[in-house]
């Protein structure tokens, strides 16, 4: 049976079921298998992000599908590494160089990595927005801020726009920038994540911004979590954490190892990646960044210019101790590979039998 709500049959899809992504396969699976796939894009140069949305198109087909793009205040005007540069404290680089040494990370290798290949900027947003205006992509999720200019003209395309908040008042504020879908995130979701917890927050925004639809987001992995955001008033769940264990994510064996070995208390939220808070499995990683002698991380763009290089070179030479990714706190209920198909079809059924009770 379909799992329908007024939002599922508003957009045309099956199931109610959102689902944040960094691979284009498992978007395009989601979609076939009834729900939503969200691609996020925005660690994407513009020519990236119209060549992917095109083939996620051509994959499914007429069925909707969403893109996902970061736009925080405050960035800089322009996608000028050098100028970042000036600004990165010495202690900041002694420490990474530090790292560099202890764990065996080569320092010839300074290729950029996914978070240094351009500057979090004006100018990269500007044109990463283009790009998905171009498209023919049904969704626009903004997962941090929600520019009133920008939902105006993604409106204007015919576009359903999608915020993601932490807090009743974002959703307040996202509803007066003209946000059709309201995504409440919850504390126990990976990346980045605020303070109040699923099942506390739902409530608050379902009631602050009715009659506007609000999807569920934060520790959903099972049937049983699809119900009860049901119950708590959402209409759909989005969810992230358990596409991680899909054979279709193509994660290093090592990380999805680590995945499956771990519990919600082997997650933490850590500014060390990128400058704003991310829920991700404790490795190495955090905990060299969470130690009394490690400088507190530097805000967003600088963190993401100062690391990124060297979370590249983790990724690419395997270094066991430090290769991470981020994760909510569902990543519990993860214990072994599943196609996406199946992980949908277990959604659904879990679902529908928690719901007949």
């Amino acid at each position: 049976m379909a799992l329908t709500t007024e939002v599922s049959r508003k957009i045309g899809c099956e199931h109610a079921i959102f689902a944040f992504a960094h691979s284009v396969d498992i978007v395009v699976e989601v979609c076939l298998a009834g729900g939503v796939g969200v691609y996020g894009a925005t660690r994407r140069f513009p020519e990236e992000i119209e060549a992917e949305l095109a083939e996620i198109r051509e994959r499914v087909g007429g069925r909707p599908f969403g893109v996902d793009l970061v736009l925080p205040k405050g960035m800089p005007d322009l996608n000028d590494r050098a100028q970042i540069e000036t600004r990165i404290p010495e202690e900041h680089r002694q420490f990474v160089r530090e790292l560099r040494t202890r764990y065996g990370i080569p320092e010839s290798d300074n290729e950029p990595g996914m978070r240094s290949r351009f500057v979090r900027s004006e100018e990269v947003a500007a044109a990463q927005i283009d790009a998905v205006l171009r498209s023919d992509v049904n969704l626009l999720a903004m997962g941090i801020g929600s520019p009133p200019a920008v939902v105006a003209k993604a409106k204007q395309e015919g576009k359903t726009v999608v915020s993601l908040v932490g807090k009743p008042d974002h959703a307040r504020r996202a509803v007066d920038a003209g946000a059709d879908i309201i995504v409440a995130q919850g504390y126990d979701a990976g990346a980045h994540t605020g303070q109040i917890g699923t099942f506390s927050l739902v409530p608050q925004v379902v009631d602050a911004v009715a009659p506007v639809p609000v999807i569920a987001a934060g520790g959903v992995a099972t049937g049983r979590h699809v119900a009860a955001a049901l119950m708590l008033g959402a209409q759909g769940v989005w969810t992230g954490t358990v596409w991680l264990g899909c054979v279709e994510a193509d994660l290093d064996p090592v990380v999805q190892a680590k995945l499956f070995a771990a519990g919600s208390d082997d997650t933490v939220i850590s500014r060390a990646n990128s400058g704003k808070t991310l829920r991700q499995i404790r490795t190495a990683w955090s905990d060299e960044w969470a130690a009394e002698s490690a400088p507190t991380p530097l805000q967003m763009p600088y963190q993401d210019i100062l690391v990124g290089d060297v979370l590249g070179a983790i990724q690419r030479h395997r270094v066991e101790a430090l290769m991470h990714t981020p994760a909510g706190q569902s990543v519990a209920y993860l214990h072994a590979p599943e196609t996406v198909a199946d992980t949908m079809a277990r959604l659904v059924a879990e679902a529908e039998t928690a719901l007949s009770l």
